[in-house]
């Protein structure tokens, strides 16, 4: 039987010596690599924090101590250590384990993470409700440097330096979040990395001092002022011990001694600690180590290639705003683009080799990304964001007083909207269409596919104040329609006893539940709405005239788009004689499954369309 097999609590690795944890390292590295392969998920950074997973579980006893980690993308480890090695090949599948920490499924995760830079906040909050109560438990955040360009990272730091408890955060350097990270902060920890004689010189030069004779008396006052000028002379400033925490590091990140060693005076002190760990992303698997950015998120793929199963020659939404985007930027020069870090998941790597200085990567920062656009716009250029829908939700208060209040022409492309299969909650996008809606002067364009996405993108460059172009992860099929206006189209009979309005590519099932619906006898009509925000009038004139209406889209119902359908109906007084049935989803959250099993669940597929047009017809 393998070590790690043998493994049921985090508690059996107290006995183990760094030679056994660095074979539990091994075996731990080799599950993850088979498991991703059949189940897809994240791989690179799981295979890079393996070492530090160890560590942190042999120094630390949770759940009685609480580690946090940032986004949660690689706790696959954390998992294995923590009693789910028999349901590791359920990871992200429906009703299985979920690819991020979860509280609901294990004591040992203290806090649900899927977006980037909460963890200070959060092992902050749980330090302080310790210590309110009165426990001494430890409490860690585990970080990435990518994270570090987010501002709510920053003001954690900020908050727990001035109270000055005793917090450990692990910073997992390893010079990408999901992208190459870019900017200052980057710079800085790269300065850190390449100076690890720090700490050594600082030793050396303390022991030199307490030699020296006659001197000792001179010492504590000279102490605090000798260590701050080694630090602006060697580190450039040392920020972190500046902003209030004691800097341990850099460290090996793969040397599970060199790590327990860290970690073990870390717990010693009485102070914030930020603890600097080099890793390497993708780390034991040569696929990934080569290609850090593709092995970040992965569908199931051959272990012994790194080839992708299944991956055929379609197109997605996401390729095909990155080669519109492109066009239109090659003939204006006014067009730019922005990212949150997320260049390639966004589409915009072409953009980036063609047009590198129009291209805008702000690191893992929504909502100065949101705001700096509101600039460019200002100033005249035309900006582009690109960000997935449920990162867009972190800048709502910057699209409204930033973007919205000013009138000021950004284009939102989100990507990712509507469900996004196997990520589960933390990054479903089926809340953009009821939070858009409600800022004042935002319109809101949902292309379905191949038809119209360059017609559409074009269009919302043309528009004199803000718009969101909204899209799913999936593939852009051709639908055969020929977009020439915003303001749509009914497809079929003119005069329905029956209207189905699909949301974006929605409306493919529409129109195969429409074919359906004729053969059986039904006078059906398809209204095509390639803006859906606000409404275009011929929509309400004839949904109005039309007796049974039904509504599908890839959004929560409430505040969506068959809410703002009715809710439109009412201001125009024109609610004649039509019932409207809302298909989408129900308040609450939608779980991890296949983006095609979410759907159905939800009845958003042609056969439920038809089964329901027909039981309320009937």
């Amino acid at each position: 039987m393998s070590l790690l097999h043998q493994i049921k609590s985090p508690e059996d690795l107290k006995a183990l010596g760094n030679s056994e944890l660095a074979t539990l390292a091994t075996e731990l590295r080799q599950e993850i690599i088979a498991g991703v392969a059949i189940t897809g998920g994240h791989l690179g950074s799981n295979l890079g924090v393996v070492e530090l997973t160890v560590a942190l579980h042999r120094e630390f006893s949770t759940p009685k101590d609480c580690i946090v980690w940032d986004v949660g993308h690689q706790t696959y480890a954390h998992k294995l250590l923590t009693g789910r090695q028999e349901q590791f090949l359920t990871l992200r599948q429906e009703g299985g384990l979920s690819g991020f920490p979860k509280r609901s499924e294990s004591r040992h995760d203290a806090f649900d993470t899927g977006h980037s830079t909460t963890s200070i906040s959060a092992a902050l909050g749980l330090a302080e409700a310790a210590r309110l109560q009165g426990s001494n438990n430890h409490v860690v955040a585990v970080i990435g440097d990518g994270a570090l360009t987010g501002g709510m990272a920053w003001e954690a730091i900020n908050h727990a330096a001035e109270l000055n408890k005793p917090l450990l955060v692990v910073l997992n350097d390893n010079e990408m979040s999901i992208a190459p990270n870019v900017g200052s902060i980057a710079k800085y920890l790269t300065t850190l990395r390449t100076l690890p004689f720090y700490q050594r010189t600082k030793k050396d030069v303390q022991g030199l001092l307490r030699g020296i004779p006659r001197f000792g008396s001179l010492l504590s006052s000279l102490a605090l002022r000798v260590k701050s000028s080694m630090k602006y002379l060697l580190v450039r400033g040392m920020v972190f011990e500046e902003l209030g925490f004691t800097y341990l590091g850099p460290v090996d990140g793969h040397s599970i001694s060199d790590l327990r060693a860290a970690l073990r005076q870390a717990k010693t002190l009485e102070t914030p600690v930020l603890l600097h760990c080099v890793t390497k992303k993708g780390k034991g698997y040569l696929p990934a180590e080569i290609n850090p950015e593709q092995f970040h998120g992965v569908p199931p793929f051959d272990q012994a290639t790194g080839e992708r199963n299944g991956h055929g020659a379609h197109t997605t939404f996401t390729e095909l705003f990155g080669e519109n985007i492109c066009s239109l930027a090659a003939a204006d020069s006014r067009i730019v683009a922005i990212t949150a870090a997320m260049q390639g998941g966004t589409g915009l790597s072409k953009f980036a080799k063609t047009l590198p200085r129009r291209l805008y990567d702000v690191g893992i920062a929504e909502q100065h990304a949101v705001t700096f656009a509101a600039g460019l716009a200002a100033g005249g250029i035309k900006p582009v964001v690109a960000v997935y829908s449920s990162f867009l939700q972190r800048a709502y208060d910057q699209l409204l007083h930033d973007v919205c209040l000013q009138k000021l022409p950004v284009v939102f492309c989100l990507d990712r909207a509507g469900v996004v299969g196997e990520d589960g909650e933390t990054h479903h996008g089926i809340y953009d269409l009821s939070y858009l809606r409600t800022l004042p002067g935002m319109k809101i364009f949902a292309p379905v596919g191949k038809d119209d996405f360059g017609f559409l993108l074009a269009e919302a460059l043309k528009q004199p104040g803000p718009v969101a172009v909204r899209y799913p992860r999936d593939e852009a099929r051709h639908l055969g329609l020929k977009p020439s206006s915003l303001l749509g189209q009914c497809i079929g009979d003119q005069e329905p006893e029956v209207l189905l309005v699909g949301v974006g590519p929605l409306l493919g099932e529409c129109l195969e539940a429409a074919k359906v619906l004729r053969a059986n006898g039904f006078l059906v009509g398809v209204y095509y709405a390639p803006q859906i925000w606000p409404l275009p009038l011929p929509l309400l004139e004839l949904v109005s005239r039309t007796p049974l209406v039904v509504t599908v889209e890839d959004n929560i119902l409430s505040g969506g788009f068959g809410s703002s359908l009715e809710e439109s109906l009412e201001r125009v007084g024109g609610t004649g004689r039509a019932k409207i049935i809302r298909l989408g989803y129900k308040d609450g959250f939608v779980a991890q499954a296949s983006r095609a099993r979410q759907l159905a669940l939800a009845g958003l597929n042609a056969p439920q369309i038809v089964t329901l047009v027909e039981m309320h017809v009937n």
